[in-house]
């Protein structure tokens, strides 16, 4: 098999993990909320944003090695946190973490994953960032960063665009459950993807097991009253205050797309903005991701560090959201349709996909530094 031509673009990798993982992780993995319009307006936007190319622009050979918050990671794009990472591919975000560890990127793990922090952080030799959904109660919340710290994690992610849940109605139809309820439809899925079923079967069910480490074992739990959602409280402005004084590494606030709401998140203490409307997943109605990210930077200045993500599919669109403002971009899905398309040949296929596609762009564009991409740009958003 030769990956560069079998799956030489993303949606070539998310093709093969449709096939190759069951409906209900692949919809989980895969939808947006109500008719998913916040998605396709994230792709359309992305979309036009232009760049004039450039002629006799010489031997072109971008350094893509970036220095963010004092670290140096070897390209400007990292893996995302996303909840239930393990059910898209069993034993995922330990084939994350490590590939991430060896490229020298970073990896961000889930409140809501389905491995522990412990299990996880020693595996990201420093390059994990620990992303909050910020539990009800003081105590928990408390231990979980204390645990976060102790397993390595460096960085903390508090993802402020969650104040309740969205429908999500893909998902909904698919009948996911965590873990999974044995139905007929179920074994059917199991049967008819074994490598999936066999891999599950060595590394355990899919759970949420941090969140259920504070329960009542004995508690039960329905599909839509998981432990995620039993733990998640409703943060406010107080809650940042209480968690910046508690977290003493850099904290890092996702979700944000009001440039009046990343202003006051800096006064409040925040060390990066985290420009992004959760790919879709969570508000129909709001505005494409990268419409936001300029007016985010002109509100926040030049020196306020800031990430990007949502509907980020290409080298192409990390590119875009560099030129209009953004020091980090941050994709999640796509490193999930690759391990599950490839299990742990995906990621550095994926890798190699993203690298390739900045450089050849920027070529065209006759970029020899990142840095020069502003002057590239031919329309904004």
């Amino acid at each position: 098999m030769d990956l560069d031509l079998d799956f030489p673009a993303v949606s070539d990798l998310r093709a093969r993990a449709r096939r190759r993982i069951p409906h209900f992780a692949f919809e989980y993995l895969d939808s947006a909320t109500g008719r998913e319009l916040q998605a396709v307006r994230n792709r359309e936007r992305l979309d036009s944003v232009l760049f004039m190319p450039e002629i006799l622009p010489g031997k072109v050979a971008p350094d893509f090695t970036t220095r963010f918050m004092g670290e140096e990671f070897a390209r400007p794009f990292g893996i995302a946190p996303l909840g239930m990472s393990g059910l898209m591919w069993p034993g995922a975000e330990a084939i994350l973490a490590r590939f991430a560890a060896k490229l020298g990127i970073p990896y961000g793990l889930s409140t809501v994953a389905t491995r522990l922090p412990e299990d996880i952080g020693p595996l990201t030799k420093g390059r994990g960032w620990f992303q909050l959904y910020c539990p009800a109660d003081p105590g928990i919340r408390r231990d979980m960063l204390r645990r976060a710290r102790e397993s390595g994690f460096t960085k903390l992610i508090l993802t402020v665009d969650v104040p309740d849940d969205s429908r999500r109605e893909r998902q909904r139809r698919a009948k996911l459950t965590l873990p999974p309820r044995i139905t007929p439809r179920v074994v059917w899925e199991l049967l008819t993807h074994p490598e999936w079923s066999l891999r599950t079967a060595q590394v355990g069910q899919p759970r949420l097991r941090l969140p259920e480490s504070y329960l009542d074992k004995a508690k039960a739990l329905s599909s839509l009253a998981h432990a995620g959602h039993i733990i998640r409280g409703a943060p406010d402005w107080d809650t940042l205050a209480a968690l910046r004084e508690e977290w003493q590494g850099h904290l890092l606030i996702k979700g944000v797309m009001d440039p009046e709401a990343a202003k006051r998140l800096v006064a409040a203490g925040a060390d990066a903005i985290w420009v992004s409307n959760h790919s879709g997943r969570q508000f129909e109605a709001g505005p494409a991701a990268i419409d936001a990210l300029p007016r985010v930077r002109a509100a926040v200045g030049p020196d306020v560090p800031l990430i990007f993500d949502s509907g980020v599919s290409s080298g192409l669109d990390i590119l875009r959201a560099l030129a209009l403002g953004a020091d980090f971009v941050m994709l999640g899905r796509a490193w999930h349709y690759a391990v599950a398309a490839l299990a742990e040949k995906g990621p550095p296929h994926l890798a190699h996909i993203l690298t390739d596609d900045m450089r050849l762009n920027m070529a065209q564009m006759g970029a020899h530094r990142l840095s020069d991409l502003p002057s590239r740009l031919l329309t904004r958003p």
